[in-house]
């Protein structure tokens, strides 16, 4: 065999071992979250709060118990979650939220929420209808400057 084949022969290998490697890794990390979902279902509770705010700011700027932060990986400390701050009867706390439900949750409004511990799971709003989130893109500087121009020549917007 040339040196070209052994070549693209130990690569191929390598490759193959590194697909191996993978696929067990991420079964066993889908054997994990099912787990989890599993511990957040039995602890879910519904609960009537006020969202005061929500912003998506780093684990120990968040408000969190020290438990909490002392028990996440030194790695995601630093990374930026969905926080949620709201009122619970009198109590104001902090919930980290789900992140698929973090641009449905309304601000300033009283609403029917899932919780899991700290974990916001899922938003109603209070008489049992689903917040639709608010579909409004950021324009850019140009295009506001654009607009205006518009407006004063008298011109329609161009949409």
């Amino acid at each position: 065999m040339s040196t070209w084949g052994w070549v693209l022969l130990i690569v191929l290998l390598v490759l193959a071992a590194g697909a191996a490697v993978l696929y067990f890794l991420g079964s066993r990390a889908q054997k994990k979250q099912a787990e989890q979902e599993k511990q957040l279902e039995a602890y879910k509770q519904t609960v009537t709060m006020l969202i005061i705010d929500k912003k998506k700011m780093k684990l120990r700027d968040a408000g969190l118990p020290q438990a909490v932060i002392d028990s996440t990986p030194k790695l995601l400390r630093g990374s930026k979650l969905p926080i949620v701050k709201a009122k619970v009867g009198p109590q104001i706390m902090s919930l980290v939220c789900d992140e698929k439900i973090f641009d449905t949750v309304p601000v300033r409004k009283e609403v029917k929420a899932t919780v899991s511990g700290i974990y916001l799971t899922s938003v109603k709003g209070l008489r049992g209808g689903v917040i639709q989130p608010d579909n409004k893109k950021k324009k850019g500087w140009l295009r506001r400057n654009v607009e205006k121009l518009q407006e004063k020549a008298g011109a329609k917007p161009v949409k």
